[in-house]
């Protein structure tokens, strides 16, 4: 498949191109997210975090009221959703036209966001395993539905992830989902194959080094690396330092194919796309 080759997903009944990647702003409205800067719960703070997404170029914000970071302590079904109500009531309020995704692995909590508040998209790090009805409740509200690649939950995903063939496994787990998505009616699939998530320092760089090869699912692709674990441990810092290799890692998703990056950074992801956009554009000209 041509990496340049225009993608849509169907937002809110009208075209969204991800032939130029688009950027995604986190809005964490959580008191345990693992970066503590993404953290906002006081409706000041959340009403200033969406109007900073927006101003700083974001196409996309996602909205999330359950921690997935590793050994996260669990929230009930009841909490996350007053979380959320709470969050969207002020991000609709702050700025109603904003294409939002949530990022849960309840169906209810997904169909209470898109039936109530217009959430345009669902963000399941667990590709239906945590839900048996997510599948189902997907197809029924028909929106885009990214799924992601994770082992195990985020309460025990860290402890000693083992593959006998990383690619291999990752590869057939999305084979396996997508075609029962499909079976469903379910349209507009993007894929994120779960940097962090039930994955060693190793695996996430293997996964990174063969980026491209998701291509062949013929499906927009996510990456979310910002401030995470494969940046801070390698390097020796802490999250607040991770911003520069932020940046590195999202340049060479962008060259691998991403079509969405999910961050906590906007502008500095804006500013990626738009160097690296620039880049491709110059190389078409040169090969006519």
């Amino acid at each position: 498949m041509d990496a340049l080759k225009a993608k849509y997903i169907n937002v809110n009944g009208w075209l969204m191109d991800l032939s130029v990647p688009c950027v995604m702003g986190i809005l964490n409205v959580t008191p345990d997210s693992f970066y503590p800067g993404s953290r906002t719960q006081t409706e000041t703070e959340i009403s200033r975090r969406v109007e900073q997404i927006i101003r700083e170029g974001a196409g996309i914000i996602d909205i999330g009221a359950y921690s997935s970071r590793p050994d996260a302590a669990d929230v009930s079904a009841v909490e996350e959703m007053e979380r959320l109500r709470f969050g969207l009531e002020v991000l609709r309020k702050t700025c109603p036209d904003a294409v939002v995704s949530v990022d849960t692995f309840r169906a209810d909590v997904a169909r209470m966001c898109v039936e109530e508040y217009g959430v345009a998209i669902i963000n399941d790090i667990a590709a239906g395993d945590m839900d048996a009805d997510m599948f189902r409740t997907v197809a029924e509200l028909n929106v885009p539905y990214i799924m992601m690649h994770m082992q195990g939950t985020p309460q025990n995903m860290q402890h000693s992830p083992h593959y006998d063939n990383l690619l291999k496994e990752v590869f057939m787990y999305f084979s396996r989902k997508v075609q029962q998505l499909r079976d469903r009616g379910v349209k507009d699939i993007i894929l994120d194959p779960g940097f962090g998530f039930g994955k060693t320092l190793e695996h996430n760089y293997e996964l990174l080094a063969h980026l491209e090869e998701f291509r062949v699912f013929e499906l927009p692709l996510l990456a979310g690396v910002s401030r995470k674990s494969m940046i801070y441990r390698l390097l020796g810092i802490t999250p607040e330092e991770a911003l520069n290799g932020t940046t590195v890692l999202d340049t060479i998703c962008l060259l691998k194919g991403a079509d969405i990056l999910r961050v906590h950074d906007v502008k500095e992801a804006v500013e990626t796309v738009r160097i690296v956009e620039a880049m491709r554009k110059e190389s078409l000209i040169t090969n006519r």
